[in-house]
């Protein structure tokens, strides 16, 4: 069985520590934790390795968050991976810091990455993986915020989480949606 875990983010240094760069993060982490490496490849930057004799490719778009439904559809399609088999990781304003939630199914809830993967995708049943950004943030800085920094008090959790959501989209693969959603959404 093959299974796809994107994570996504927007490419370029300027970007790498950011809030809504943390599906690059937990991507970078299952790829280290499978002990592999990305490649540079169409759409992106790809790591394939195996996790309890399951194939697992994680992929890290380069396209920018708004147009990450091409290289989801485009990775689907050149492996023949289902799309009960797919996992996107994103950030969540509407959650506080940290907070893990995963659904097999649901809106875009506002995210323009989910949004376009829907719109390309024409459906919206794929599993997400939302982490937790909190919206702290007045307004009219909502772009400021998710583009921003993570502040110290979140930079002395954060490996943990990224942690935790590691084990989430591993246990997708080998445990399924129900199952690691009853272990780990709350968490």
């Amino acid at each position: 069985m093959k299974y796809l875990i994107v994570g996504l983010g927007n490419k370029g240094p300027e970007y790498e520590n950011t809030r809504h760069n943390i599906g690059f993060k937990v991507a970078e982490k299952i790829a280290e934790t499978l002990d592999v490496s990305f490649n540079t490849t169409n759409f992106g930057w790809m790591a394939d390795g195996k996790y309890k004799g399951r194939r697992v490719l994680v992929l890290k778009p380069d396209t920018y968050m708004n147009l990450s439904g091409n290289a989801v559809r485009y990775w689907m399609q050149k492996e023949n991976i289902p799309l009960e088999n797919v996992l996107i990781v994103t950030d969540d304003l509407a959650l506080p810091f940290g907070t893990l939630r995963m659904k097999g199914k649901g809106s875009d809830a506002g995210h323009n990455g989910l949004k376009n993967i829907s719109e390309v995708l024409q459906t919206q049943n794929y599993a997400r993986l939302r982490f937790g950004i909190s919206a702290d943030f007045s307004e009219g800085k909502q772009i400021d915020y998710v583009l921003g920094t993570w502040n110290e008090e979140e930079n002395k959790t954060l490996s943990e989480r990224i942690e935790k959501f590691t084990k989430a989209s591993l246990s997708f693969v080998f445990a399924g949606i129900n199952n690691t959603m009853s272990a780990f959404n709350g968490k």
